[in-house]
């Protein structure tokens, strides 16, 4: 099941996609709005939000829909650096022992078809192509035998970096405003019992820059979950970027830098392909 938010009418929502429409979810129980993130986190409201809404058709067109980040205000969002094999050697670095886990700001984020900024400070704006994991059952010190049941499902994501501002510092260079896209929507954990087949392509204007598969995690999912919940208690909603493969423009020769008008792909095997155009900060 595809889940994702969208505006109707100025006003947040969320529903199941199906073909290319979507049924509205979150306004089935009056006198509530309810996010995709209200609905991970209270038990048993989603399932009754689908019941709700079961045989009903699709009131939205995907043609044209205004899409929002799939979970609009995480409350934690957990990245990991350098976590593919072959992104540690694009860095002259070995296997890592331990995740190295960083944070970004919730108006990083953008929507699937939004604009993601090139800020006013920099002119190296880079792009790093990410499968995102959803929490939809909270936990503190989870083990990694029973992370993946933790999973509420899985997002596209670029983690957008600002090159020169990470040299100095890593918070910085990675949180600047609307520079990270999520979407365009959660494929539910039901669909993807092993997460570790999906494959990662990034395309920029329409060239491959990333590709690789999943299964080339250092620390694979199961594993970032039994950290991240080792040192924070996960939430609903919580999302957690795994990482890059190699191909970012940091390091191509000559250097790749987005800029104004480039179209930005990010595309994951069994979930979708996040799109967005790149725009000067006004």
């Amino acid at each position: 099941m595809k889940l994702a938010s969208y505006l109707v009418n100025g006003r947040p929502a969320f529903g199941r996609v199906e073909g290319n429409g979507a049924v509205t979810l979150s306004d089935r129980i009056e006198g509530r709005s309810i996010t995709l993130k209200d609905a991970l986190a209270e038990e048993g409201l989603l399932d009754e939000l689908l019941n709700l809404a079961a045989g009903a058709e699709p009131d939205m067109s995907l043609d044209g829909l205004k899409y929002l980040p799939v979970i609009t205000d995480p409350g934690k969002i957990l990245c990991v650096g350098i976590n593919y094999r072959s992104h540690a050697a694009e860095h002259g670095g070995a296997v890592a022992e331990r995740p190295n886990i960083f944070t970004k700001f919730t108006d990083c984020l953008v929507a699937h078809d939004g604009e993601m900024w090139r800020p006013k400070a920099s002119k190296q704006l880079d792009f790093e192509g990410e499968l995102v994991v959803v929490i939809g059952k909270g936990g503190r010190a989870i083990p990694a035998k029973d992370a993946l049941s933790h999973v509420a499902g899985y997002t596209c994501f670029c983690d957008g970096s600002v090159r020169d501002f990470i040299k100095v510092s890593l918070v910085t260079g990675k949180n600047f405003p609307a520079t990270s896209p999520l979407g365009p929507w959660m494929v539910t954990a039901d669909e993807i019992p092993d997460p570790s087949k999906l494959t990662l392509t990034t395309r920029l204007n329409g060239q491959q820059m990333q590709h690789s598969g999943v299964d080339m995690l250092m620390h694979d999912i199961p594993a970032l979950i039994e950290y991240c919940s080792t040192f924070t208690p996960l939430a609903p909603g919580d999302i957690i970027a795994t990482g890059t493969p190699e191909g970012i423009g940091a390091k191509r020769n000559p250097q790749v830098w987005m800029k104004n008008g480039d179209v930005l792909e990010v595309e994951i095997s069994s979930i979708g392909t996040l799109r967005n155009r790149i725009i000067d900060e006004a």
